[in-house]
């Protein structure tokens, strides 16, 4: 399968945060959004680049996302190199842990970062905050909007 020009939104999500940052990320013409526990190595491979939306749980990245990272990393390994990526996480309190996990793995797949990392910070700090559905203001839903316009410009224009 061929690369076919896309950003690829891949996004997990238990409360709705990432979910509808990752929605309004991939809110553009060559945008693809997947959920992250469908994703396959096709679906990695056919795409240029990569925006990861998830939540920071117990200051990691959540399973799901792992787990697809886990489930793709050596098929895709070698094949990837130089393809542009950004991600958003969703935070409790601050977010560094699920972004430093990210980081590393796209290291390793030789991505490139092209866009300063989001961190949307919830506060949430007790069992019924961290659990509650979560509304996102308009200013931080068009942020991610904006990451997604400006990753998939990038691409149309060949910059990435």
């Amino acid at each position: 399968m061929g690369e076919d020009r896309t950003l690829l939104v891949i996004w997990h999500s238990r409360t709705g945060a990432s979910q509808q940052m990752a929605q309004a990320a991939a809110s553009h013409e060559n945008a693809r959004l997947m959920r992250s526990r469908d994703v396959t190595p096709d679906e990695l491979l056919s795409a240029s680049a990569y925006l990861f939306v998830c939540p920071e749980n117990l200051a990691a990245m959540s399973g799901e996302m792992k787990e697809m990272f886990d489930i793709n990393y050596y098929t895709v390994l070698g094949k990837l190199e130089g393809r542009a990526y950004a991600s958003i996480i969703a935070a409790g309190s601050d977010g560094e842990g699920a972004q430093r996990q990210i980081d590393r793995i796209a290291t390793g797949w030789r991505l490139k970062r092209v866009a300063e990392p989001m961190i949307v910070n919830f506060s949430a700090q007790t069992a019924e905050e961290i659990w509650n559905p979560k509304e996102l203001k308009p200013d931080t839903l068009k942020a991610c909007h904006e990451l997604g316009r400006s990753i998939s410009e990038g691409i149309a224009l060949g910059v990435f």
